[in-house]
């Protein structure tokens, strides 16, 4: 791919949901979300994929059949070197996501890495070195808000996957919309209530009875 051309080299889908517990497999062990994510910047041969992860050409021969065989990479174009034919492998979407919760049998899917886990490790060099950005803010919303914040944050994902590869430098970008136990504030009505509780006159009980006390 031209330095400076939007990635990947190769058309997929933008979204695909993944609807069988295989997929979900498929996309949870690291060493295949590694190959996914390097498929972001273009399509590349199972040697070219060994070499980038520094591992046996065997071990990514088999993890790259396997996402190939839940749907998540295909053969988007060949080459022919000597007598060896070549195949280059890319994406079959730009995002994935879990599209049921449980198996056919009504067992919970297997799930899918912590991906903040991921970044914290990766983030960790950066860090130390003065050059980790990052925010985390806490809001009592609903979960329709929470689900069209998170709709917004995947289209800044898709930007982000599409930036052309210029730098020398491989950034990592984290997001993620997830509950918590945070504390929260009162509602404004009921601290107002509160408030004014505390701000009323106390009354004694003699006074209230309307017996002692000058007038």
């Amino acid at each position: 791919m031209a330095r400076g051309q939007a990635p990947p080299d190769y058309d997929l889908a933008d979204r695909i949901a993944l609807t069988e517990p295989s997929q979900v497999k498929a996309i949870g062990h690291p060493l295949r979300t590694a190959i996914l994510s390097l498929l972001h910047e273009r399509a590349a041969t199972v040697n070219e994929l060994a070499v980038a992860l520094g591992r046996p050409k065997s071990t990514v021969a088999h993890h790259v059949k396997v996402l190939t065989a839940a749907g998540l990479l295909q053969v988007v174009r060949t080459r022919r070197v000597r007598a060896i034919e070549e195949r280059f492998y890319g994406r079959t979407a730009r995002m994935f996501y879990v599209g049921v919760e449980r198996t056919p049998t009504g067992d919970e899917l297997p799930r899918d890495f912590n991906d903040f886990e991921v970044a914290a490790g990766e983030s960790t060099a950066a860090y130390r070195d003065g050059k980790l950005w990052g925010f985390i803010r806490h809001a009592r919303i609903t979960e329709a808000q929470a689900s069209a914040f998170w709709e917004r944050m995947a289209e800044l994902v898709t930007e982000f996957d599409r930036l052309p590869r210029a730098g020398d430098t491989v950034y990592g970008f984290a997001v993620g919309v997830y509950p918590t136990d945070h504390p929260t504030l009162p509602g404004a009505s009921a601290a107002t209530s509160a408030a004014a509780r505390r701000s009323r006159p106390r009354v004694s009980r003699r006074a209230r009875r309307g017996t002692g006390g000058p007038p």
